[in-house]
């Protein structure tokens, strides 16, 4: 995520994946995949938010949700 707008710089749409990854669990202390959910659909938001096109997760509603959270919600800064 920090290096993400160079890749973007790039000109090519980003994927990110960064569900239950184990960078996520050494930020959070959770050892457990599984675990990692709140993290997970966080690192998913932040990375959209950055810029990603596209972003691969284990847990499609929870993410769909916080997304349309925040297009919601960005949406009403315009």
């Amino acid at each position: 995520l920090a290096r993400q707008a160079e890749v973007l710089a790039l000109g090519y749409p980003l994927l990110a994946g960064w569900s239950r990854k184990s960078s996520l669990g050494r930020v959070t202390g959770q050892d457990v995949a599984r675990e990692r959910l709140a993290a997970s659909v966080a690192a998913a938001v932040l990375a959209v938010e950055r810029g990603a096109r596209i972003v691969r997760v284990h847990d499609v509603r929870e993410t769909a949700d916080a997304l349309k959270v925040w297009q919601a919600m960005a949406a009403q800064d315009r």
